[in-house]
């Protein structure tokens, strides 16, 4: 036991040693609004996110795309006409509109699929970077999916760290 805990010590120095001489990390927040339909608004926002990488200054790293709110969510796809239909017909099937929801009892603003839909897509998404250029593949685009039933001014923020 004593040997294992021995040799983690070691990895955990090496590991420690590695970071520090290669130089310092940064961590910069910046943000930028965008307004939304509602009703599985589904908006591309990749170059936004590009753009605020390459003002950060910051050339190797990731990028944490973040957008505040439980009706809302952030993910990659294909950007395409095909899976801008299919993706809001997959999310009614799984979690349908046309159903009652405890939450909607309580506000009585019928958004709880909303919040579902939301939960299940996770409102972060994570996208490396080098030479401040995001590591994306060829048909891969970073979206905003708006769930709630009304429109709204998002507020979506880029956490960019690395060197």
């Amino acid at each position: 036991m004593f040997d294992l805990w021995k040799e983690n010590n070691i990895l955990d120095a090496k590991i420690n040693r590695i970071l520090f001489f290669r130089g310092k990390m940064k961590i910069k927040t910046l943000q930028f609004g965008i307004k939304t339909k509602g009703h599985n608004d589904i908006l591309d926002i990749t170059s936004e996110v590009q753009s605020l990488v390459i003002r950060s200054g910051i050339r190797e790293g990731s990028a944490l795309v973040f957008v505040p709110g439980s009706t809302a969510g952030i993910t990659t796809i294909e950007f395409e006409p095909g899976l801008l239909k299919d993706y809001p017909e997959f999310m009614e099937k799984i979690v349908s509109s046309n159903i009652s929801y405890e939450h909607d009892n309580t506000w009585h603003d019928g958004n709880g699929y909303a919040h579902i839909r939301a939960a299940l897509q996770g409102a972060s998404f994570i996208v490396p970077f080098s030479n401040s250029n995001l590591l994306l593949g060829t048909w891969q685009q970073i979206i905003l999916v708006d769930f709630d039933n009304k429109s709204r001014n998002r507020n979506i923020i880029v956490q960019i760290s690395g060197e």
